[in-house]
């Protein structure tokens, strides 16, 4: 059996547990010291680009395109000539084809366009615990990159202190505290996105949104995600929470006001509850209903103002792919995230995450097929957003030929986070006082981090640019886990230019599945895209008998 590599020593990368595609752990730990390649790049930034300890080594390749079925085995073409959306003013002249004169910024939208530096989006950040507590590191992170950043579903519900009558939000303090932090340091790049579910809805979180900021805020339907296919879960390991919990409405399991369960948990023989989300359209009995249901949602949602709306599905089969890109379309949705089975999550059923759904690269590629169908019908393609196990530059790239043009953004779930762990564990170390605030985990600096510095300054390599981006006073409001964001972006920006170059594409829109080849037949079968040898071999033979 195939497993991803531990260590990379170009890099001089490890991870702590079983590393996935994507190369983050499959356990992704908040106190972790290091350093998988997500990790070391939060500090190092696009220095994390080269191979280390350069004068003194040299360095090869080492992979296994040519097993299985997966990104992986997608390979990114390069050519020898040509240059491809160039800005105005340059030219084909090799002084202004150079990796730093592409442009990777994108948008989204169907009315309204939405403007992004960086062509990559959180996943949903919503009720678990981790999500509150590193919350001013992503937000702020994103915002300062420019990227959107999604409030996932459930944040009211769980709120002690939100408050809820007849159905009807008068108040959420964390919900306005997470609008509230991206917003600051919002330039008109990115977007706050807010995702809803059915208790979301029932609760009145699109009302309450939308008469507290208005066109401010995307407003997201939330069909399902790559990681599981019920609602969303947390676990508790207070009674008194549980039950505040199941009096909101929601599904604990177990019942914390079952007598036996309650003797159980004084005996410690239970020590936790899941909170669980409801599943949508149960009560939809056929294909024509669930239409008809989604469009009448959509349209309560346009009077209540929403200008900007978009859906959120998961690793469903091919009517359920179908049925999103379809309704999307009729419904002009601003932008449809799919996300593949392999996502990432905060707690859902791990024999679930393991064995249900459409992986990420069959799925998008059905995508690509099924917009192909809707477009030669003369329909409007919904701008795409695709998800499930990114973490790197290249597969940012990948993803955006795989089903360009339609794909304008890659949402990377696990991946965002790490920076805003590590930069909060070593903003605890330097402000010792601060660290249950900051959630910081560590007493003392690892030998991981010292080996890149002794203070902030130099120990992130985005810290100068993050300065002079918001001014020397607002640098010490600024969060270290956004800086390490920054760094994080930053690497994935220039990776993603450097890949996009060598193909000789110097803007989004012209990248294509042409940029991709195939590393083995199966993924060939899988994706349309011709194998390594064959990929542009008539041009190749026409060249030899000219």
């Amino acid at each position: 059996m195939f497993e991803w590599p531990k260590a990379n020593d170009a890099l001089g990368t490890v991870n702590r547990g079983n590393p996935c595609e994507s190369g983050l752990c499959t356990l992704c730990m908040s106190d972790c010291k290091g350093k998988c390649e997500t990790w070391l790049s939060s500090l190092v930034g696009r220095k994390l680009l080269y191979p280390r300890h350069f004068g003194s080594i040299t360095s090869g390749a080492s992979h296994n395109f040519a097993v299985g079925v997966g990104y992986h085995a997608l390979r990114i073409q390069g050519y020898a000539y040509g240059a491809q959306g160039l800005a105005p003013g340059l030219s084909r002249d090799p002084d202004d084809c150079v990796f730093p004169n592409v442009d990777i910024s994108t948008s989204f939208g169907n009315e309204i366009t939405t403007k992004c530096r960086v062509p990559m989006m959180t996943g949903a950040l919503g009720s678990t615990f981790i999500a509150a507590k590193y919350w001013n590191s992503f937000s702020v992170g994103a915002a300062l990159c420019g990227f959107p950043i999604v409030i996932g579903e459930n944040v009211v519900g769980v709120d002690k202190q939100s408050t809820i009558e007849k159905g009807r939000i008068l108040s959420s303090p964390e919900l306005d505290r997470r609008v509230d932090t991206y917003l600051r340091y919002f330039d008109g790049h990115g977007a706050i996105i807010v995702q809803m579910n059915v208790e979301d809805t029932r609760n009145g979180v699109a009302e309450y949104i939308a008469e507290k900021y208005g066109d401010k805020v995307v407003i997201e339907l939330k069909w399902g995600q790559g990681a599981k296919d019920i609602g969303g879960e947390i676990q508790v390991t207070d009674l008194e929470y549980a039950k505040f919990l199941k009096d909101r409405g929601y599904v604990v399991d177990p019942d914390p006001y079952d007598p036996i369960v309650q003797a159980a948990f004084k005996a410690r023989a239970i020590t936790s509850f899941a909170r669980h989300s409801r599943l949508g359209g149960t009560d939809i009995d056929s294909t024509d209903g669930v239409e008809a249901a989604f469009k009448a949602h959509v349209e309560a949602l346009r009077k209540l103002g929403y200008k900007r709306i978009s859906l959120k599905t998961g690793a469903y089969g091919m009517e359920a792919l179908a049925m999103s890109i379809r309704y999307a379309s009729d419904c002009k949705l601003d932008l449809l995230t799919i996300d593949g089975a392999g996502g990432g999550t905060g707690m859902s059923p791990w024999n679930m995450m393991q064995h249900w759904g459409v992986p990420s690269l069959e799925l998008h590629a059905k995508t690509y097929e099924y917009c192909k169908v809707l477009e030669g019908r003369g329909a409007t393609v919904p701008d795409l957003a695709l998800a499930g196990g990114f973490a790197r530059e290249d597969h940012i790239f990948k993803a955006l030929a795989l089903c360009a043009p339609y794909t304008k953004l890659v949402c990377m779930g696990r991946a965002p986070m790490i920076p805003g762990y590590l930069g909060s564990n070593i903003e605890g170390v330097f402000k010792p006082e601060q660290r249950a605030e900051l959630h910081g985990n560590w007493d003392a600096l690892p030998p991981s981090v010292t080996a890149q510095g002794k203070y902030p300054e130099e120990i992130f390599s985005g810290w100068e640019a993050v300065k002079n981006k918001v001014g020397e006073q607002e640098m010490e409001k600024i969060p270290f886990g956004a800086v390490a964001m920054y760094g994080y972006a930053d690497k994935l920006a220039c990776g993603l230019q450097q890949f996009m170059a060598g193909a000789r594409k110097f803007s989004l829109a012209t990248l294509s599945r042409s940029d991709l080849m195939s590393a083995n037949r199966e993924t060939e079968a899988v994706t349309g895209i011709p194998y390594l040898t064959e990929s542009l071999n008539e041009k190749a033979l026409a060249i030899l008998k000219k």
